[in-house]
């Protein structure tokens, strides 16, 4: 017979549920790690070369003040990093990076999770809206980028065509010219591009869902808003945590759909970190400067994934 432990405190039930979470380690014979080795050392040396080299050669490059043509790369320490402090285009480019992450995460979350449980419940035409839903994240950042750049045409684009059509002409612009648009124009073809990947992988999550638990939560007179909450999400949280992290971690590097755009314009209205990087790297030829930008977005993106997961894990330990 169970007994529980009196006076054990959150942190040490939290700490035991850990514990038990914790699958036991196995001990593999010879072969099993050769045989292991074999599939993990060709991909682990392709990451090395394409990936943690250049990150270190960035790291190096962030030290010195190297033009990219010249030979001599003259060290300058952290001048670079110093230089990033009082660099206002930085801080703009920055806050539009910030926006990208709240806005740019939030929606096609949400709007996947929405999705996918209407699809879900309706139970009805599911492999098909699987398809239509996914199409858009599959097509080239080219080909999105030009399709919501015709559709915010200001002439001949279907937006302000279906304005002035229903008699709101005073709302029509040009959307990606205008400063106080053009960043949440190109974020939401962003956010249409993202959010079927969301209702794709989170409906397969639940046809995976025990069924059970919703019925029961139904028969106890949960409403859909009830079920949702406290049935559904929960079971879904690993799956929204996986999408969520993907998409934090884009919000910082994204780059194509922007530079195609708009470029980052008009002037810097819509300029993210690593438009700014590409043009300070390579136009200017300020390459040093541009390694430390380029650092700067890979610190912000393993940053915000880690406290996000983590915050993620705490909560799902105190449910």
């Amino acid at each position: 017979m169970a007994t529980s432990t009196p006076g054990l405190t959150a942190r040490a039930r939290m700490r035991a549920r850990r514990r038990a979470r914790t699958p036991s380690v196995t001990t593999f014979r010879p072969a099993q790690r050769r045989l292991a080795a074999a599939f993990v050392l060709p991909p682990l040396a392709l990451y090395a070369v394409f990936m943690i080299y250049p990150f270190f050669g960035s790291l190096w490059y962030s030290l010195t003040s190297w033009d990219g043509a010249s030979a001599a790369k003259d060290f300058v320490g952290l001048d670079n990093y110093s230089r990033l402090l009082g660099d206002e285009r930085m801080w703009t480019s920055l806050f539009h990076n910030l926006v990208w992450a709240v806005v740019g995460t939030a929606a096609p979350v949400v709007i996947g999770f929405l999705l996918a449980v209407l699809l879900w419940e309706t139970g009805r035409g599911l492999r098909t809206f699987r398809v239509i839903f996914f199409i858009p994240f599959i097509l080239p950042g080219v080909v999105i980028a030009t399709v919501w750049s015709w559709i915010y045409n200001p002439l001949f684009g279907v937006l302000n065509s279906g304005l002035s059509a229903i008699g709101l002409e005073s709302l029509t612009r040009g959307w990606l010219g205008d400063p106080d648009t053009a960043l949440i124009a190109v974020l939401i073809a962003a956010i249409w591009s993202y959010f079927g990947f969301v209702v794709v992988v989170l409906l397969a999550g639940l046809q995976n869902l025990d069924q059970s638990l919703v019925d029961a939560a139904t028969v106890d007179g949960a409403n859909w808003r009830q079920r949702a909450r406290h049935v559904i999400l929960p079971g879904l949280a690993p799956l929204i945590t996986l999408v969520t992290t993907i998409t934090l971690i884009g919000a910082f590097s994204v780059f194509d759909i922007v530079f195609i755009m708009t470029g980052g314009g008009p002037g810097y209205s819509s300029e993210v970190l690593a438009i700014y990087t590409y043009k300070t790297a390579f136009n200017q030829n300020e390459i040093g400067y541009g390694a430390a930008l380029s650092v700067v977005i890979t610190v912000l993106s393993l940053a915000s994934a880690v406290a996000f997961i983590r915050f993620r894990e705490r909560a799902y330990s105190y449910d």
